[in-house]
């Protein structure tokens, strides 16, 4: 089984789909005039105003569905992923992470838009959306949606449940001596407690849990790179170079950087999966293009920041090198060479912090995708209470399996959100001009005022 799933994984996430990944985000990116450059400030502002956006339709608030989302991608990726990239691609690898990531803000902001524009209200007045939604109510094609949704309550118990409890129980049991079972029932209650409670209790948590543990990694990284700015310049030009001679740690071919930069970086950004427009759907917005530009900044914050500090501690490191450490050990390897002792404890409280957020923001996608199946409240509490459940199964058993199925069924998400957002792009730009035009006469209002 697992040998078959591996296969299918291999064709899935084969060039073409990364091709179309990439390929969508340069065709928004040109078609919105390089909207994540030129609007880049205002929607930084927008994250960070303390004035949210209160009145309008939506559940939680700009920062607060950010931070869901946020919750959701940063997750074992940015520490395992990273090294893993560096690993089968080389330094290299990063330089097409960025490129993957800068393109990818792109497809975030166009999912955002349609993800809001085609929002609807479920039977306890809360707004449902994403690319189900906008694949039956704007593409007209219901059966895409349908097949969104079942990968993606079904991917959800992979990349956002199992693997993500059995990393913090890995980690748990071999930094801190932590038993296996006894890490998977304390995740097994702050999590029942979290999703139980809905969106409303995931964005609070989130959006006090997220900003911390993302500051206390990238303070951390920060810290060594000041302690050790004489390498710095060295490490970026090592990335520089690695990018485009084709040198790689395995592979030793220009495409192997290429392939698993661009991967690994998609991977962890999820720009263009379709997770993070459920999330954005249940913002408080007057125009999509409002809470576009909010979801937009996301994949900055995950790969172009959080990212680029594994990334760059490694390849400051020099541990790259060294071919008899693994990918999942090699980030604390790298931190611990600058850091001693404290290295590898300071990695391993990111990965749980990371994947545990990955499990709140998981479990609230999942959930709206089988509710799109089946939107019957005792079933929608049914899958709750199933998740929850599959954490200690997660923290406990060889998930293998799981992990490759997951795997298929994430490249399998991607290809009807693709569909969508290309065949909807006419939309995304008609929505775009109408909120920039609505933001020019507020400028010039301010400017009369």
């Amino acid at each position: 089984m697992l040998e078959l799933l591996d296969r299918i994984g291999g064709f899935v996430w084969g060039p073409p789909l990364l091709i179309l990944l990439v390929g969508t985000g340069i065709f928004l990116t040109f078609k919105l005039g390089v909207i994540q450059l030129r609007l880049l400030p205002y929607s930084l502002k927008l994250v960070f105003s303390k004035n949210q956006d209160k009145s309008s339709e939506g559940d939680i608030s700009h920062f607060q569905a950010l931070m869901t989302a946020m919750a959701a991608t940063v997750g074992v990726g940015n520490i395992v992923g990273v090294a893993t990239a560096v690993v089968l691609g080389g330094p290299g690898a990063i330089f097409w992470m960025w490129v993957a990531g800068f393109f990818g803000m792109a497809t975030k902001y166009g999912e955002a838009i349609l993800a809001v524009k085609y929002r609807v209200k479920d039977a306890k007045g809360q707004m449902a959306g994403g690319p189900m939604y906008y694949l039956e109510h704007g593409l007209k094609q219901k059966w895409l949606g349908v097949l969104f949704a079942i990968f993606g309550a079904l991917a959800a118990f992979g990349i956002g449940n199992g693997t993500q409890s059995k990393a913090v129980a890995d980690i748990m049991s071999s930094t801190f001596s932590v038993p296996h079972w006894i890490t998977g029932v304390v995740l097994f209650v702050i999590a029942g407690m979290v999703l139980l409670g809905g969106i409303k209790v995931i964005g609070r948590v989130t959006s006090f849990f997220v900003p911390i543990m993302a500051l206390f990694y990238i303070i951390a990284g920060l810290i060594v790179m000041v302690m050790n700015i004489h390498l710095v310049p060295e490490a970026f030009g090592i990335i520089f170079k690695f990018a485009f001679t084709g040198e790689a740690a395995a592979g030793g071919a220009i495409g192997a950087a290429i392939r698993f930069g661009v991967a690994r970086g998609l991977f962890s950004n999820e720009a263009g999966l379709g997770s993070a427009p459920i999330a954005a759907a249940a913002a408080k917005t007057d125009l999509p293009g409002r809470q576009a530009l909010v979801s937009m900044t996301q994949v900055l914050f995950d790969t172009l920041i959080i990212c680029s500090i594994t990334g760059v501690t490694i390849v400051m490191s020099g541990q790259w090198k060294d071919t008899s450490i693994q990918a999942g050990a090699l980030t604390a390897e790298a931190f611990g060479t600058f850091l001693g002792g404290a290295g590898p404890i300071i990695v391993a409280i990111g990965l749980i912090f990371f994947a545990t957020s990955t499990i709140f923001g998981w479990g609230y996608y999942g959930e709206k995708c089988f509710q799109y199946l089946f939107p019957n409240e005792k079933a929608v509490m049914g899958y709750r209470a199933v998740f929850v459940c599959f954490i200690l199964v997660g923290a406990t058993a060889s998930l293998d399996v799981i992990w490759a199925l997951a795997d298929v069924l994430n490249g399998l998400m991607a290809i009807p959100n693709l569909i969508g957002l290309l065949g909807l792009s006419g939309v995304i730009i008609l929505e775009t001009k109408r909120f920039q035009d609505k933001l020019k006469a507020e400028r010039e209002n301010t400017t009369k005022e």
